[in-house]
């Protein structure tokens, strides 16, 4: 008896035992799933949520090379296209200089110009002439020569009753009426009576030539000053005419001829109205233009000028050319 009761003791704890272990068990299983369960879990949503992340910052980031590498060609593009321009501007600079360049070596060319008034009688009769740029030429003769009809020409003041006239390239005989201005600002002219504006003063009178071709007022404030400058009356800018002795008003009229620089200059007895003393002031004046490369055609009387400074000297008697001479001088024609 004692020994069955022992025995069911020992079968029951061993129950109990096994039952506990196994309740045991499967709460430490239970607990071991609940723990691994959330981490298992979470891990792969972590890792879904970073990878997102990870794509959505890749995706602005291709986008904004992409912007970055459209944004280098168009700049590649453009700097390319600036040096072909470049390349080329220089080929339309060239040739615009090309085309200023190729103005004629002879700047006057008179054919065979006959100029007669209602008279009848020819004040020019058939002369011919040919002055090349940067020359430095006299023309001289007795009065009723027809020295200032030859001058009137040159402007398309008058017209030849036969004949042709070229002036910088311009067949002056077929100019239209409406471009005469413009073509006359090729031509500075100088006078032996000055004809200067008496109610300006010399800057007005300087700058009234710049307002004619509708110069830019910084331009005229920077040319007008230089011309005067040339001349030496910078410091008479606000003098009046009238102020001036005739030497000084010369010297105004003939920085009004410069101030828009033209290839031609005419001076129709300059040095006429003037002592000795000023008309030497004058011819040097002349002369230094001259070496800057304007065309200078002086009409004049000055014998003592003319046979000093050694120029070519065209003389001229009752409308035709008598002599042509390189380095010459005044001569008497009876």
């Amino acid at each position: 008896m004692r020994e069955d009761t022992k025995a069911l003791q020992v079968r029951g704890a061993a129950q109990s035992g096994t039952a506990s272990q196994e309740r045991g068990a499967s709460r430490t299983g239970e607990a071991s799933q609940a723990r691994s369960a959330p981490r298992t879990g979470a891990a792969p949503q972590v890792r879904s949520a970073a990878q997102a992340k990870t794509a959505s910052q890749a995706r602005p980031s291709q986008q904004s090379a992409a912007s970055e590498e459209k944004i280098r060609s168009q700049k590649a593009s453009a700097l390319s296209a600036g040096k072909q321009e470049e390349s080329r501007s220089p080929e339309k600079t060239s040739g615009k200089k090309k085309k200023k360049a190729s103005l004629p070596e002879e700047v006057i060319v008179l054919d065979h110009v006959v100029k007669s008034y209602s008279t009848g009688a020819p004040a020019l009769n058939g002369i011919s002439l040919k002055v090349k740029r940067g020359e430095f030429v006299f023309i001289v003769g007795d009065s009723g020569s027809g020295k200032s009809t030859l001058i009137k020409l040159l402007l398309r003041e008058l017209l030849p009753t036969e004949g042709g006239i070229t002036v910088n390239g311009t067949n002056v005989v077929r100019l239209r009426r409406r471009k005469i201005p413009k073509f006359r600002r090729g031509i500075g002219v100088v006078f032996q009576d000055f004809r200067l504006l008496k109610d300006r003063n010399v800057y007005d009178n300087v700058a009234f030539a710049q307002l004619i071709i509708q110069a830019k007022a910084r331009d005229i404030r920077k040319n007008v000053p230089m011309m005067l400058s040339l001349v030496g009356l910078a410091g008479k800018y606000k003098a009046k005419p009238k102020q001036l002795s005739g030497g000084e008003q010369q010297r105004v009229a003939l920085a009004r001829a410069l101030v828009n620089n033209p290839p031609i200059l005419l001076a129709d007895e300059p040095t006429g109205n003037l002592d000795p003393k000023n008309s030497w002031e004058i011819m040097k004046l002349l002369e230094e233009i001259n070496e800057k490369g304007t065309t200078v055609l002086v009409v004049t009387h000055n014998r003592e000028i003319v046979n000093a400074m050694k120029k070519r000297v065209i003389t001229m008697k009752k409308g035709v050319i008598v002599s042509d001479e390189e380095q010459g001088a005044y001569i008497d024609e009876d």
